[in-house]
């Protein structure tokens, strides 16, 4: 039986209890009218005030931007984004997490490749763009606005990264699913080849909101806007090699997307552990945590480590010891072991992993 996932948020017109686990993460929303070809905005609003990252979200109406963005960045239950209305305005969240940075959901109707429309002011600035693609419609038109697009814009922002989200596969047969990304990605490469664009930097990843690969594919995206990242790797590794983690991740708390992880091959049933424990922990900190406020990790970095962070070890789960050490308000890691006797040497597992903890704030100080 077919779906199709929502394409638009609703307003908010009273708290929910998934509102309080975002709020960290999407200090405000801004919501910016298309008024036709006037450059899309309202007057007096501009859109690129500042410099942040900026992400943006694209693809054909009812695709499933808006589910996308509303699951991963505040917290929508899956089922609840059935409900969504067609989303017709830029929506624009700003998000204050491990970095700021910006998620851009555009409208599937808007041509914004006219020459009347201010392409500068929405492809101005852009980091990554995600191209949503259904995979369970017909998307040969999908496919064509993709590669138009990107033929437009690779000359005059040449340092955006693309992405195609083939979405919806999890309505799809296992064999059916890697035919169909397989044609698409096909597709796509032979259309631009024609063109005479040879090896674009595009990346694929089936998606879906009823499972942990969105946050999978978001993470590798989101990967690609952090300057630290070869850093943050070698980190990892060896704190992977000398706590004997078979594989560890930097996770931002809030969304569940992993900034960085060591250089191992990913095991997804220990990463959808990894992810489970995340919610686990932020629905515990919200009943019994502590309000921080404006603690030391944001009036001094360095003192940073001396403010009380928290730590959890769950032990032999499906095969697994999982240990989380909070870094800061906004980064947890997380190592995974599949050593039976790991537990007893957790004493030392704790004195690297505060001298990771002090290292990486000197890396990454923000709180």
């Amino acid at each position: 039986m077919s779906r199709t996932d929502g394409d638009a948020e609703h307003e908010p017109s009273k708290p929910d209890h998934n509102s309080k686990a975002s709020s960290s993460s999407a200090d405000h929303e801004e919501t910016t009218a298309v008024n036709g070809l006037n450059g899309g905005l309202e007057p007096g609003n501009l859109l690129h005030v500042d410099h942040k990252p900026r992400l943006l979200l694209m693809g054909l109406k009812r695709s499933g931007k808006s589910s996308i963005s509303n699951v991963v960045f505040r917290k929508m239950a899956p089922h609840e984004t059935l409900f969504l209305e067609t989303t017709t305005t830029i929506r624009k969240e700003a998000m204050h997490s491990f970095m700021d940075f910006q998620v851009w959901d555009l409208p599937g109707q808007i041509d914004y490749l006219d020459p009347e429309f201010d392409a500068e002011s929405i492809f101005g600035g852009v980091g990554a763009m995600i191209w949503v693609l259904d995979a369970i419609d017909n998307y040969m038109e999908p496919v064509s606005r993709l590669t138009e697009t990107i033929l437009h814009l690779q000359h005059s922002y040449p340092d955006i990264k693309y992405s195609v989200f083939i979405h919806k596969v999890d309505s799809l047969t296992e064999d059916f699913r890697d035919d169909t990304m397989r044609d698409v990605r096909q597709r796509i490469t032979d259309d631009l080849y024609d063109a005479g664009l040879e090896n674009p930097p595009i990346t694929y990843y089936g998606t879906s909101i009823y499972d942990h690969s969105i946050f999978e594919a978001f993470s590798k995206v989101m990967q690609g806007l952090v300057p630290q990242l070869p850093t943050f790797e070698a980190l990892l590794n060896t704190v992977s090699a000398s706590c004997r983690f078979e594989k560890a991740y930097l996770f931002d708390v809030y969304s569940k997307v992993y900034i960085a992880s060591d250089t191992t091959p990913i095991d997804m049933k220990a990463y959808e552990l990894c992810a489970d424990l995340i919610d686990i922990i932020v629905d515990m900190s919200e009943v019994y945590g502590w309000d921080r406020g404006k603690d030391q990790q944001e009036i001094d970095p360095s003192k940073a480590v001396a403010a009380q962070s928290a730590e959890s070890f769950v032990s032999n789960i499906k095969g697994y010891h999982l240990y989380l050490k909070e870094i800061n308000r906004n980064l947890s890691f997380i190592g995974i072991s599949n050593n039976s006797d790991f537990e007893s040497g957790k004493v030392l597992v704790d004195q690297n992993m505060q001298a990771f903890q002090d290292t990486l704030l000197k890396v990454f100080p923000r709180g």
